[in-house]
């Protein structure tokens, strides 16, 4: 994992970014960083962040609930060797799992986790703290 490939957006409106070589994206990173910062900078400078693996129907589902709301995540598809990475770089140590969300920083968890959350009430206002929804009223 040396650096961020940007591709197109997706038919839901997500954009998926891959964790993949490259120093001519605006968004390259340091060579010497290692994967668990990388992936510690990436969830702090995302307001939402989804760490997937490729081809994931669960992701996708979160994907389609989030910009079902007006939320367009960043979505970072990991290689199998790095998901181990994931949980050592989340700061509450939540688990390797993934898909992962992230919302303000802070693990959401997995599909269940997000989706309770929205079941709950709670999702629409956290959205609305981090700066991921604007003008929107809980």
């Amino acid at each position: 994992m040396q650096g961020l490939r940007r591709y197109g957006p997706f038919t839901d409106g997500g954009v998926r970014l891959e964790l993949t070589p490259s120093t001519a994206s605006p968004l390259a990173i340091d060579d010497e960083e290692s994967t668990e910062m990388r992936i510690q900078r990436l969830i702090s400078e995302n307001p939402v962040i989804i760490f997937s693996r490729p081809a994931c129907c669960m992701c996708h589902v979160m994907k389609r609930l989030l910009s079902s709301i007006g939320v367009h995540p960043t979505v970072i598809e990991m290689e199998e060797d790095e998901i181990g990475a994931l949980a050592t770089a989340a700061e509450d140590g939540g688990g390797a799992a993934a898909p992962a969300v992230f919302i303000g920083g802070t693990r959401v968890g997995g599909l269940e986790s997000l989706v309770a959350l929205h079941l709950s009430g709670d999702l629409v206002p956290r959205l609305v703290e981090v700066g991921a929804l604007r003008g929107m009223v809980s």
